[in-house]
């Protein structure tokens, strides 16, 4: 009796779990309302940004140049915990002391085994789950660092539980002329991203769910 019982539990906590994961994959890519039901501007959203190193870091920070600072805010900034350049220009471009820096356990080095790294993501992925729980974003920025991928995995997890609503935006970079970086291509596939943004029409027409919207550099 107890073991159809159990059984029965977990067939219909799967079910819900099937309708809830559908129902976000429904909602995904549905835009941020502007206005609340009373025509008003709504508040504020905190907003997490995710850095990586080089390339990467210089063109957030040029698309951060262009955003309506009060309307996402506080900020979070992320970067590896190996890359320190990253989160100082991040600190010099910001101009509210509202604003957080944060690092995280590199998923993979450059040059890493396979083999090894699948105990490095391991550690990345609870190290971004905590982060996540703590920061709780209603908005993630990224732009193609492998950082991007535990934390924009574990925010779609959190949508799927129903903790907490993430929308999730990726700009690919504009390096990415033919192909998408491997953190796109993964956000792309796996449905992770609210928004998928790319640089260059060639690209748009290979993978039909992006938007183009031109050189953003």
């Amino acid at each position: 009796m107890a073991c159809n019982v159990t059984i029965t539990v977990v067939i219909i906590s799967a079910m819900l779990l099937l309708i809830r994961l559908l129902y976000v994959l429904h909602r995904t890519g549905k835009p941020l309302k502007t206005r609340d039901s009373a025509g008003l501007a709504p508040p504020p959203l905190s907003t997490l940004i995710i850095l990586g190193s080089g390339g990467h870091t210089a063109e957030m920070l040029n698309l951060l140049s262009v955003l309506q600072k009060d309307r996402f805010s506080p900020r979070f900034y992320i970067a590896a915990a190996t890359d320190n350049m990253s989160l100082q220009k991040a600190r010099l471009h910001e101009e509210t002391s509202r604003s957080q820096f944060m690092q995280i356990y590199r998923s993979r080095e450059v040059g890493q085994s396979y083999l090894t790294s699948v105990v490095t993501t391991l550690i990345a992925m609870v190290h971004a789950l905590w982060l996540m729980l703590r920061i709780r974003p209603q908005v993630i920025l990224c732009n193609g660092p492998g950082t991007c991928v535990p934390l924009c995995v574990i925010a779609f997890l959190l949508k799927v539980v129903g903790i907490r609503w993430s929308s999730v935006f990726y700009v690919e970079s504009i390096a990415r002329v033919q192909r998408l970086s491997l953190s796109g291509l993964l956000l792309y596939k796996l449905r992770v991203a609210d928004q998928f943004f790319v640089q260059w029409p060639q690209l748009q027409k290979k993978y039909p769910r992006a938007h183009y919207v031109g050189c953003l550099m």
